[in-house]
C-alpha cells in the first residue's frame, strides 16, 4: 500500500526576510511516516520546513509555501492508496510580497491577507478520487463539533481531531490525544500517548479501512 503524508508548517512570505507561519513541529506527521514504513508500506512525505531528520526510506518532497504544498500533493495523490494531510497549512497569505525588506515606519502598518488554496477540500471534491482521504483538525475549542463540520464540508473520509490548547499534547509536544471521526461509524478516541504510539494506531486503522474499501 502506498501512503502520502503531509507534515510540518508552511511559510507565507511577506518580504525577503519575513514570513507568516505557525508552531507546527511536524512530529505527528513524521511519526505517521515512520509507522507506515514499519508496517511495510511505501511512503511519500511532503514536508514543510521542520527541524526533523526525514525517514530514510520515504520519498521526501520538501516545500515551503502553501502553494508549493498544494501543487506537490496534487502531483502525488492519485498515485497513492491513502492520503493523510497532517501538515498545518496556512489559511491565509499576504496579497502582495514585497521584493525588498519592508522598513520600519513611524505609523502603523497593515498587511492584506488573502485565502490560500484548500488542499483537503480540493481532494475531497475530486470526482474520480479512489484513495482514502484523511484530514487533521487542530482545534482549541468545540473540538468534536468543529471536526465534524470539517469532515462534512471537506468531503473527506476521516478527520483526526486534537485539542491544541493543552500544553501537554498537540503542537510541539511529543505526545498527543486524538478523536477520530468517520463518515460512517462512531467516533474513536485514542487517549494521551507518545505520538509514535498514536501514529501506529492510526496507520492500523487507516490500512484496515482502505483494505475494506478495495
Amino acid at each position: 500500500m502506498r501512503f502520502l503524508v503531509t507534515a510540518g508548517p508552511t511559510r507565507e512570505p511577506i518580504d525577503p526576510v519575513r514570513y507568516i507561519s505557525n508552531r507546527s513541529s511536524g512530529k505527528m506527521g513524521y511519526a505517521i511516516v515512520e509507522a507506515a514504513l514499519e508496517a511495510g508500506h511505501d511512503v511519500i512525505l511532503i514536508s514543510g520546513p521542520v527541524n526533523l531528520a526525514p525517514p530514510s526510506n520515504a520519498k521526501l518532497v520538501s516545500v515551503s509555501t502553501s502553494d508549493e504544498m498544494f501543487d506537490a500533493v496534487h502531483r502525488q495523490a492519485n498515485k497513492c492508496d491513502v492520503c493523510i494531510l497532517c501538515a498545518a497549512v496556512a489559511d491565509y497569505k499576504p496579497a502582495k510580497v514585497s521584493p525588498v525588506k519592508i522598513k520600519k515606519r513611524s505609523e502603523n502598518f497593515s498587511l492584506e491577507l488573502i485565502r490560500t488554496r484548500d488542499i483537503l477540500d480540493s481532494l475531497g471534491h475530486q470526482r474520480d478520487r479512489r484513495f482514502l482521504l484523511v484530514g487533521f483538525a487542530a482545534e482549541t475549542n468545540h473540538v468534536k463539533e468543529n471536526a465534524a463540520k470539517k469532515l462534512h464540508d471537506k468531503n473527506c473520509d476521516i478527520i483526526v481531531a486534537n485539542d491544541v490548547s493543552s500544553a501537554n499534547s498537540g503542537i510541539e509536544s511529543d505526545a498527543n490525544e486524538v478523536t477520530i471521526l468517520f463518515q460512517n461509524g462512531a467516533p474513536q478516541k485514542i487517549s494521551r500517548a507518545p505520538k509514535k504510539i498514536i501514529a501506529s494506531e492510526l496507520v492500523k486503522i487507516f490500512s484496515k479501512i482502505r483494505n475494506k474499501n478495495v
